[in-house]
C-alpha cells in the first residue's frame, strides 16, 4: 500500500510560488491536525477555512498558520438572504471560500488529504505542481501524445499544427490520489479493499468537447479566469442530493472553458487520500444523482452557449436558463439549482464588483 509522506519533509526548504496571489480553501467539519504535515507546502499562505455543520463548535488550527475562518452564521451575515445558494452540511460549502478570496488563483483541499510520496519516495509538493500547471498554457484544441508538451524534457510531436502551439490559458489544474480513490458507492460497494497505489507521471490538456468528473479534494483554477463557474450547486442538508457538488462545477466550468477558449489540465499533482467514506451513507447521498446523471451528461454535452456570452457570469446565466428548462421536465430539484446559480452570480458579483474588489473579513483572522 502506498504510505503517505511523514519523515522527508521536515527539512525541506521552498520558496513558495505565488506567495501573495494564491489562497488556500478548506472545508471541514473538524480540528485542522491534518495541516502539520502540510506545514513545509503551506504555512506561507493564507488559508480561508469553511466550517460546515454546528458553527458553535470551536475549530482548532495549528499555530504559525494565516488563515480566516468562516462559519454557517459568517455565511448569513455576509451573503443575507443570498446565503441559500451555500449548502450546508456539504463540503460544497467550500465554495463560499472561492467567492469571499481576492486572491487571482485557488486551491482546495479536503481535510483527509495527506502529502504523498512519488516512487522516489520523495514528499510531493501537490501546490507547486498546481501551480506550474496552471501558469503553462493548456492544448485544448489539438491533443499532444506526448501529453503536455510544456513540461520538461517534453514538446510537440510531428504533425502538431504550429499555429496552436502557443496553446491557451489554464483555467484549472485537476489533480489526482493515491490510496483511496474517489469512486461512487456502488463502486465502492464492490470492490472496498481497492486502493490505487499507480503513480503516473503525466499531466494533459482535456480536450475541447470532453467532459470529465472533477474531483474538488485536490483541485486548483484561476480564479480570474473561471472563477464564477467553481460554484459546487445545492447539496446536502434540505438536498436530495449529495456528493455530486465537484462534480456540477466541473461540467458547468468545462463546458464555459471549452466556449470561452480555456483549459483544464489533469493528471500530476498527487495527494495521499487517507480515508475511505462509508459507501452506504454515501449510496443515500448519490442515489437520485445515479439516475440524473444519465441526463445530466448529455445535457451538458450538447450545451451551446451564444457568441455573446463573452463573461463567465453571461456564460452561467446563460447555462442557469438551460438547466430550468431542460433539466427541470427531470425533477423539481434543477429548478431549485438553477434559481441558485443566479443567486450564486448575483452574490459573486456584490462581493466582487468590476475595478474595486470588497474586503471581506469575519474578523478572525
Amino acid at each position: 500500500m502506498v504510505e503517505p509522506a511523514t519523515d522527508t519533509i521536515a527539512a525541506t526548504k521552498l520558496v513558495p510560488l505565488l506567495k501573495d496571489e494564491l489562497d488556500i480553501v478548506i472545508p471541514t467539519i473538524r480540528n485542522l491536525d491534518f495541516l502539520e504535515m502540510w506545514r513545509p507546502f503551506f504555512e506561507p499562505y493564507h488559508l480561508i477555512i469553511v466550517q460546515d455543520g454546528d458553527p458553535s463548535k470551536i475549530i482548532k488550527v495549528p499555530d504559525g498558520f494565516d488563515y480566516e475562518l468562516y462559519n454557517r452564521n459568517d455565511i448569513n451575515r455576509i451573503l443575507g438572504p443570498k446565503a441559500s445558494c451555500i449548502s450546508f452540511k456539504d463540503s460544497a460549502c467550500r465554495c463560499f471560500g472561492y467567492m469571499v478570496s481576492k486572491k487571482k488563483y485557488i486551491f482546495t483541499i479536503d481535510d483527509d488529504c495527506f502529502v504523498a510520496k512519488d516512487p522516489s519516495g520523495k514528499a510531493i509538493n501537490a501546490l507547486e505542481q498546481h501551480i506550474k500547471n496552471i501558469l503553462s498554457p493548456s492544448t485544448p484544441f489539438f491533443f499532444n501524445t506526448l501529453y503536455d508538451p510544456y513540461r520538461e524534457g517534453a514538446d510537440f510531436v510531428r504533425g502538431y499544427p504550429f499555429s496552436l502551439r502557443e496553446g491557451a490559458p489554464t483555467a484549472v489544474s485537476h489533480g489526482l490520489w493515491l490510496n483511496i480513490p474517489d469512486y461512487d458507492a456502488p463502486t465502492q460497494l464492490v470492490k472496498p479493499l481497492e486502493r490505487n497505489t499507480r503513480y503516473v507521471d503525466a499531466v494533459l490538456t482535456i480536450p475541447k468537447g470532453t467532459l470529465f468528473p472533477m474531483c474538488g479534494m485536490n483541485l486548483c483554477f484561476d480564479r480570474d479566469l473561471i472563477g464564477p463557474a467553481m460554484y459546487f450547486g445545492l447539496m446536502g442538508d434540505g438536498q436530495p442530493i449529495g456528493r455530486y457538488d465537484d462534480m456540477w462545477a466541473g461540467w458547468c466550468t468545462k463546458v464555459i472553458c471549452d466556449h470561452l477558449g480555456l483549459g483544464v489540465k489533469t493528471g500530476l499533482p498527487y495527494i495521499y487520500h487517507s480515508k475511505a467514506s462509508n459507501p452506504f451513507v454515501n449510496l443515500k447521498k448519490e442515489y437520485k444523482g445515479i439516475f440524473w446523471q444519465e441526463e445530466i451528461i448529455p445535457f451538458f454535452q450538447a450545451a451551446t452557449l451564444p457568441k455573446d456570452c463573452t463573461s463567465v457570469q453571461k456564460c452561467y446565466i446563460e447555462l442557469s436558463k438551460q438547466v430550468k428548462e431542460k433539466l427541470g421536465k427531470v425533477d423539481p430539484y434543477f429548478d431549485k439549482l438553477a434559481d441558485a446559480m443566479v443567486t450564486w452570480i448575483e452574490a459573486w458579483d456584490e462581493l466582487n464588483p468590476a475595478g474595486a474588489p470588497a474586503k471581506v473579513s469575519n474578523g478572525k483572522a
